[in-house]
C-alpha cells in the first residue's frame, strides 16, 4: 500500500461559483466551502486533491 500524505491544506474560495459547472459548485460546497474568502482546513488526501483539481481556478491552496 503507498503511504499518503498526511498533512493539512488551507484552501480558501477567491472566485465566485456564480456562471460556473453545476458539478463544480457541489465539489466546492463539499470541500466545505461557503461563500467569498472562506478558508478551510482540510487533510492532505489523494481524494481531496483531485477534488482540488477540479475547481482550480476557483480556490487558493496553501499548505498549513
Amino acid at each position: 500500500m503507498a503511504k499518503e500524505n498526511t498533512g493539512t491544506l488551507r484552501v480558501t474560495l477567491v472566485r465566485s461559483t456564480n456562471g460556473t459547472i453545476g458539478k463544480h459548485r457541489e465539489t466546492v460546497r463539499g470541500l466545505g466551502l461557503r461563500r467569498m474568502n472562506h478558508s478551510v482546513e482540510l487533510e492532505d488526501t489523494p481524494a481531496v486533491r483531485g477534488m482540488i483539481r477540479k475547481v482550480h481556478y476557483l480556490v487558493r491552496v496553501e499548505t498549513a
